[in-house]
């Protein structure tokens, strides 16, 4: 097998100027100037924004909390901290929760950029284009989620082990590390799944080339090592003894029972996400959008032109490598009882070089641009359309509880309670600082009532069947997408 000695030169001839990066400037600012445009939504951003905020005020960076005792296990902290430090820097609001994630997108985008251009200038182009206006992409990079967080590592981690062994002999040592950080990075952000994803398409990889001298001899795997270990373990062994029984719920409940058990039941802060074996390429499809749809197009219209241009030979290895690092989540997760829809993001970054590489190679390149100049354009505009229609059919009020506590908070004279009926909001949590309360059915509603008088917010499928005795202590005061809003009556002395 041919051993690799050094990345392909940059290609002469290849464009270092395309009007491409003005649509993909515009796309990035799209993104960031529609955060403060809508509420937190219940359940995931509302509730890790919270977890945040509460960081910010406890000023207790080792634990996350979930509720009032309640550690949250969930996940490892970093996405929590990159929002705690916004929110120290911006204050607490839409705009800096989904900052960091914003930050984080251009950090991925600086990754690919700087894989793809040691080839040429309009791969890098390219390939940064197909990402930033991947659906899942663009939506993620600006959501308050674990995702990008990881993405950041996963992509490090790919990047530095390519270029580590592979690259410009004078960068390689420079590139070899990030592998190592970007580990260290994804175990912070997610978990072992970090790894999972990273590793398992190296080591593919590596059999399939059977290059294992270049690899073990081109990489500082136990200096790497001792380097992942020392941005990760500190964290996990201070969470452990802060709170024990974190290493338990965490490795075996949330990377090996959410993975094999569907419905699995031991998750303690929600309900897990069941779908049948193999949706995740369900997910893949539409995650991809718009390009899933224009890119065929380009395709059948390349297949009826004259002239063929193949990729070369000498870049099947970094094409295998590719289609490893693109793949490997979608079938991870084919045999997952447990998914979500961002859980295929990290393979979009090979996604959009591979798919890059090939739009490179057509001999019509200002057709390429304009194809991936309406893609992005699409992206914003269904963006634009879903923001409408979000304000428009009042789903933002179904989502969040954002309007609710702005009215509640606006009428309330003292310090007259908040009281929820029904299942925790987390959105209620993060706009009322956790001064809203909730009790869990009627008999405790009533008691809440005639314990402390103040406002009670209700389900709308709940208030026509309230019995007599509660209903005649409450003032309809609004409704708020799902909720209604009362006043306890005894409050006007009516």
């Amino acid at each position: 097998m041919q051993t690799l000695n050094s990345e392909p030169a940059v290609r002469k001839g290849s464009p270092r100027y395309n009007f491409l990066l003005y649509f993909i400037v515009a796309v990035a600012i799209c993104r960031l100037i529609s955060f403060p445009w809508y509420p937190l939504m219940d359940t995931t951003e509302a509730r890790y924004a919270e977890i945040a905020r509460v960081m910010v005020e406890s000023q207790d960076w080792v634990t996350p909390w979930f509720d009032l005792g309640v550690p949250f296990w969930g996940k490892p902290p970093l996405s929590f901290w990159m929002t705690a430090v916004s929110f120290q820097l911006f204050g607490v609001n839409e705009f800096a929760s989904r900052l960091p994630h914003w930050v984080a997108g251009l950090i991925v985008i600086w990754l690919v950029w700087g894989f793809a251009v040691r080839r040429t200038s309009r791969l890098a182009v390219y390939a940064s284009a197909l990402l930033v206006g991947a659906g899942m992409f663009f939506l993620s990079a600006g959501a308050v989620m674990t995702d990008m967080a990881m993405l950041v590592g996963t992509t490090m981690a790919m990047r530095g082990f390519w270029l580590g062994i592979n690259g410009p002999v004078e960068e390689r040592q420079r590139e070899g590390w990030w592998l190592f950080v970007g580990l260290g990075i994804g175990l912070l952000a997610k978990g072992p799944i970090a790894f999972v994803l990273s590793l398992v398409p190296i080591v593919a990889w590596v059999v399939i080339s059977r290059n294992f001298s270049v690899v073990w001899h081109g990489l500082p795997w136990i200096r790497g090592g001792l380097i992942t270990l020392c941005i990760a373990m500190p964290w996990y062994v201070l969470a452990e003894i802060r709170t024990p029984g974190f290493l338990d719920y965490f490795i075996v409940g949330e990377h090996l029972n959410r993975f094999l058990l569907p419905g699995w039941q031991g998750d303690l802060y929600g309900s897990a996400h069941k779908f049948p074996r193999g949706t995740i390429w369900l997910f893949l499809i539409i995650d991809l959008l718009p390009w899933i749809l224009l890119l065929p197009v380009l395709f059948i219209i390349r297949s009826f032109g004259s002239v063929k241009v193949r990729a070369s030979p000498e870049d099947r290895p970094w094409r295998i490598y590719l289609w490893f690092w693109a793949l490997t989540p979608a079938i991870f997760f084919t045999f997952a009882g447990n998914i979500l829809w961002p859980y295929v993001l990290p393979g979009f970054p090979a996604m959009a070089i591979l798919a890059g590489a090939w739009l490179e190679r057509d001999p019509k390149p200002h057709v390429v641009d304009r194809v991936l100049a309406g893609g992005l354009v699409t992206t914003v505009i269904l963006f634009a359309l879903y923001l409408v229609d979000l304000k428009n059919t009042g789903f933002d009020k179904e989502r969040s509880q954002k309007a609710l506590i702005a009215d509640y908070q606006s009428r309330k004279q003292l310090e007259e309670p908040l009281v929820y009926l029904g299942p925790r909001q987390f959105s209620a949590d993060f706009y009322s600082k956790r001064q809203a309360q909730f009790v869990p059915d009627l008999a405790s509603l009533s008691q809440r009532i005639q314990k402390s008088p103040g406002y009670v917010a209700i389900p709308n499928s709940l208030v026509p069947n309230l019995p007599a005795s509660i209903a005649g202590s409450l003032q309809p005061i609004s409704v708020h997408g799902r909720y209604s809003l009362f006043v306890v009556k005894t409050m006007d002395g009516s």
